[in-house]
């Protein structure tokens, strides 16, 4: 029987349909002739590299998440506190409002927990956000930024972004050279980075340097203090940053809510300023840059006392234990001051390769100028004791490889 003309017409109409989507999926995306017009600075950026998922490795090594111990982003085993996990829970139930763009309730909480007026409070998506708003106000063609060799990567990205010039001043025994740092000030400087403790680095600066150096610094360069490894500082150790600001209009400090209170996956920091530098961050600041989960959650974590300290007390205890075993093994160390430790391996990239196999993630840091270090986070007895169970095998494996 031969098929009526409509049919025909349908069908050929169809397979070239097809012909024409299958050759449009083939065919060379055309140029975006608008990537060209974007800053030379901005395309020369090598994104951020965080830790390896466990989901991504697990899924490598064709084995179970919950087999994998991840010890690569600082974060805290403990995960977060139980009542800021029931207060996310409740907060879902208003999930479909906007958040309180300005974080009333837990500036306030905030206020009365660090003795700051509520207008000195910055609240961020994490403690990046603050180093990302600092930069935004301070930097541009023409501007500079000093920081550190081996200090965060963000600082670099910050600045690159902004068309900025950077002035790594070099590293004095891994840690910041806070002399080298106030020499390198230059007539265009805006803006000045100092992590304490530092990361990846683990080293820290006494409260008396960072004192001098703040009062050496012109009144208008800017200085972000990142303090996201401070509730770790053993008392003897800490300092009062905040009644720095109260003397220092130009200094920022940055807080997390990451590390010690378990919130990596919330996103939620906070910056303390004086009042006019804090009015200029609001202005650049992204409306509802904290969702309203991570906010409920924040408030409720900042009152678990308890949990801060069981968090500090486990990672004392983890970072003494992978201290002990690793110098015994006879491999150099950094100075500990946070929730990780940074260790001289020789061949890191294939000893982390080797951890990799072996279902254990730990991080490597050639990015940050130390290619024969790794990092490593504190995480529970037993993630530790794998860790350095694993350790002599892919030291040696990687030793056989090259």
């Amino acid at each position: 029987m031969r098929s009526s003309p409509t049919k025909t017409s349908a069908s050929f109409a169809k397979a070239s349909a097809s012909f024409a989507e299958a050759s449009e999926a083939t065919a060379p995306a055309p140029v975006c002739a608008a990537a060209g017009a974007v800053p030379h600075y901005v395309r020369s950026i090598a994104p951020y590299q965080g830790g390896r998922p466990i989901e991504e490795v697990a899924t490598e090594l064709g084995c179970k998440p919950e087999s994998i111990v991840k010890l690569a982003s600082n974060e805290n085993p403990l995960g977060m506190p139980a009542a800021a996990r029931a207060a996310a829970t409740a907060a879902l139930a208003d999930a479909g409002r906007y958040p309180d763009g300005n974080g009333a309730a837990l500036k306030a909480a905030l206020s009365q927990r660090l003795n700051v007026p509520p207008s000195w409070l910055t609240v961020g998506n994490g403690s990046n956000d603050i180093l990302e708003l600092a930069a935004s106000l301070m930097l541009a063609p023409g501007a500079s930024c000093v920081y550190s060799q081996h200090s965060f990567a963000v600082y670099a990205l910050a600045t690159q972004a902004r068309g900025a010039r950077a002035i790594v001043t070099p590293a004095h025994e891994l840690g910041h050279d806070l002399a080298a740092m106030r020499a390198a000030i230059d007539a265009d400087t805006r803006l000045i980075y100092i992590a304490n403790p530092n990361n990846p680095t683990g080293t820290l600066l006494a409260g008396e340097a960072l004192q001098d150096f703040l009062k050496s610094v012109p009144p208008e360069v800017v200085v972000v203090l990142d303090e996201a490894y401070n509730e770790y500082l053993p008392p003897h150790l800490q300092y009062d940053s905040l009644a720095w600001v109260r003397r220092h209009p130009n200094l920022i400090v940055s807080r997390t809510f990451s590390k010690v209170y378990g919130m990596a996956g919330l996103r939620v920091g906070y910056g303390v300023a004086q009042h006019d530098m804090t009015d200029l961050l609001n202005r650049i600041r992204q409306p509802f840059n904290v969702s309203t989960v991570a906010q409920a959650a924040a408030r409720a974590a900042l009152d678990d006392t308890a949990f801060v300290r069981s968090s500090v007390e486990l990672n004392e205890r983890g970072r003494t234990q992978l201290t002990q075993a690793l110098a015994a093994m006879g491999l150099e160390l950094a100075p500990a001051n946070g929730n990780f430790v940074l260790v001289r391996i020789g061949p890191a990239a294939a000893v982390f390769q080797q951890l990799l196999k072996c279902g254990v993630i730990v991080r490597p840091v050639a990015n940050y100028g130390l290619p024969q270090w790794l990092r490593v986070t504190v995480g529970l007895p037993e993630e530790n004791a794998r860790f350095l169970l694993e350790l002599p095998g892919a030291i040696a494996a990687a030793a056989a490889e090259t």
